[in-house]
C-alpha cells in the first residue's frame, strides 16, 4: 500500500514536471509563484494572509494543469481542428484566466497596502 501511495506521487510529481517543460505560461506562473513567495517573506505575512496567496497560487496552478491536460487530451483525441475540440480548449483556458485573475486579486489586497506603506512619500 506505501509503495502504491509513494507510485502515486512519483506520477504526479512527473506530471508536473512535464507541463513546466513544456507549458510557457506555467512557467511564468512558476516565476510569479517564486517573486510571491520572496515579497511575502520581505514583508512579513500573516498566517491568513499566507494561507489567502497560497490559495491563490495553488489555484492557479491547478487550472494550469488541468488547461494542460484538457489542451494535451484534446490534441490527441481529435488532432483536426473542430469546433468541440476549440470549445474544450477555450473553457480550459478562460478556467486558468478566472484563477489568475483571483490570485491577482489577493496579491493586489493582501500586498498592497504593504507596498504602499512602503513607498516613499
Amino acid at each position: 500500500m506505501l509503495r502504491r501511495r509513494a507510485a502515486s506521487f512519483g506520477h504526479a510529481f512527473r506530471g508536473v514536471g512535464a507541463a513546466l517543460r513544456s507549458e510557457l505560461h506555467l512557467q511564468f506562473h512558476a516565476v510569479a509563484s517564486v517573486l510571491a513567495l520572496g515579497l511575502g517573506l520581505y514583508v512579513k505575512l500573516t498566517g491568513i494572509e499566507w494561507a489567502l496567496v497560497a490559495l491563490a497560487v495553488a489555484g492557479v496552478w491547478a487550472a494550469e494543469l488541468f488547461n494542460t491536460a484538457i489542451e494535451t487530451l484534446t490534441n490527441l483525441v481529435s488532432p483536426e481542428y473542430h469546433p468541440l475540440a476549440g470549445k474544450a480548449k477555450d473553457v480550459a483556458a478562460g478556467a486558468v484566466l478566472l484563477a489568475a485573475l483571483g490570485a491577482l486579486a489577493v496579491g493586489a489586497l493582501v500586498f498592497g497596502p504593504r507596498l504602499w506603506a512602503l513607498w516613499p512619500r
